[in-house]
């Protein structure tokens, strides 16, 4: 088992939460290149209303202007990571996993399986089947068909055998919000919430103890 540090950030703007990921990959990385242990760090946090677009993203994925933006009272931000243009917002448990990969014993491709895999075991407690869609990062629900939709985002950053960045399961999620972008820069999926399917409000704190959990299982995490 290895010794994970479980932060549960409450309600942070990206900005702020960045930041503290950014901090501690960097006293990661260091601690790996002077051969010392390190504990490792999972958190948890739900943004204010943004949209974030990855390092590769596309700009036009984006439907709305500044002002459209400031009306809706979100804030768009370019970073560091993978994928394509996503939302964050209220009612959506976003979790960044700040861990250093030689410790896990695993490489980036595994460590995204394991991720799909934490969201996937924790929604089947809500008897939701949770899939894989080929060519497409997250967790999807009736992947191969034409009722796909996306339950959980994931994007992430590994620099140095350390990752930041992680996923965004849609919980009790306004899903009108990615009305205003094409998601992950798909035009023909849909997205959706565990709130939506199950036609009822999840308490926030019920999932977080689940994710905990499978955190624990699937990566073997002691939290500490």
């Amino acid at each position: 088992m290895i010794e994970t540090k479980l932060i549960d950030l409450g309600i942070l703007g990206y900005s702020d939460a960045w930041t503290k990921q950014q901090l501690l990959l960097e006293q990661l990385k260091e601690e790996r290149r002077l051969g010392k242990s390190s504990i490792n760090y999972l958190l948890f946090v739900e943004h204010p209303h943004v949209y974030t677009l990855g390092r590769n993203g596309d700009r036009q994925n984006m439907l709305i202007d500044t002002i459209q933006l400031k009306a809706k009272n979100a804030e768009f931000i370019k970073v560091d990571r993978g994928g394509d243009i996503t939302y964050h917002g209220p009612g959506q448990l976003v979790v960044y996993p700040v861990i250093r990969l030689d410790m896990f014993d695993t490489g980036i491709k595994e460590y995204i399986y394991r991720l799909e895999e934490v969201v996937i075991c924790t929604i089947s407690k809500y008897e939701l089947k949770g899939e894989r869609l080929k060519g497409a990062i997250g967790v999807w629900l009736d992947a191969d068909t034409t009722t796909a939709r996306k339950i959980c985002a994931i994007g992430v950053r590994c620099s140095g055998f350390v990752t930041m960045h992680g996923f965004a399961l849609n919980v009790n999620t306004d899903l009108n919000y990615f009305n205003y972008i094409n998601p992950c820069g798909f035009v023909d999926k849909g997205i959706t919430s565990i709130e939506k399917e199950i036609k009822r409000k999840v308490d926030i704190a019920e999932i977080k103890a689940l994710t905990q959990q499978n955190f624990n299982e699937i990566f073997g995490m002691k939290f500490v």
